[in-house]
Order: C-alpha cells, then structure tokens, then sequence
C-alpha cells in the first residue's frame, strides 16, 4: 500500500510540476508583431518583374510571413475598401519581433532593393503589435 500511495504523490507532483512549466512557458511567450505595406504601384509590370518576387524572398529569408498580399501586381487577392479609398496594392506580414523587422530592413540587399522598388511605387508601412493570447 506504501507503494501506491508513493506513485500516486509522485504521479501528483509530476502533473502539477508539468502544468506550472507550461504556464511559465505561455507566460514567456511573446506576441507576433504584424507589418501592412499599402503601396501606389504606379508600373504593375516592371513592379511584379523586378521588385516583388525578389523582395519577397529576402523577407522570407529573414523570418517574415505572408499572410496576404492583394492589389495590383498581384494575382493572390483583392483589396476591398470599406472607409476611403483602398489602396492599390496591400501586404500583411506576420514576425517574431519588431527586432527582426527592423534588421530585414537594415539588410544591405533589402536597401540596395528598396530603391528598385521606389521606382515602380511609393510605400507606406507600419507595424502593430499583436496581442497577447
């Protein structure tokens, strides 16, 4: 019977040490940060050629993820407005940290490539901290 007794306290302990760890863990958790680009793309073709597909892939690299992309130059979804005017083309990225935005942007070729871009659009962007869950 001392047996038992001692699996079952030991069972008890294990599941109440587990759930405070997965608690700490939650806790510990930080929040995405979400990056929307509304962007006036004034040369579709040029854009979608030169400045989207190669963009993208360095965003990728850094550790963003799409979560839409609409508008023109775009063949993935459409921009409805519901207040003003939409804006001609919309990206929503999803990061681990506002810090991994800010070095993706830093990055050497994203700069070198944000100026092709410049040419075919003009940008406004942000970011938002997601919430908690």
């Amino acid at each position: 019977m001392r047996s038992n007794y001692k699996v079952a306290v030991a069972v008890t302990a294990g599941v109440a040490i587990g759930a405070l760890a997965v608690q700490s863990l939650h806790a510990q958790a930080k929040p995405p940060v979400y990056f929307v680009a509304e962007i006036d793309v004034t040369n579709p073709d040029a854009y979608a050629k030169e400045y989207a597909p190669k963009v993208q892939a360095i965003i990728k690299a850094a550790g963003g993820r799409f979560l839409a992309i609409g508008g023109s130059a775009s063949t993935t979804g459409k921009v409805t407005a519901f207040d003003g005017d939409a804006p001609k083309r919309v990206v929503v990225q999803v990061w681990d940290s506002m810090e991994k935005i800010q070095a993706w942007r830093a990055k050497p070729e994203y700069v070198e490539l944000r100026k092709v871009g410049e040419k075919y659009a003009t940008f406004r962007s942000f970011a938002v901290d997601g919430l908690q869950e």
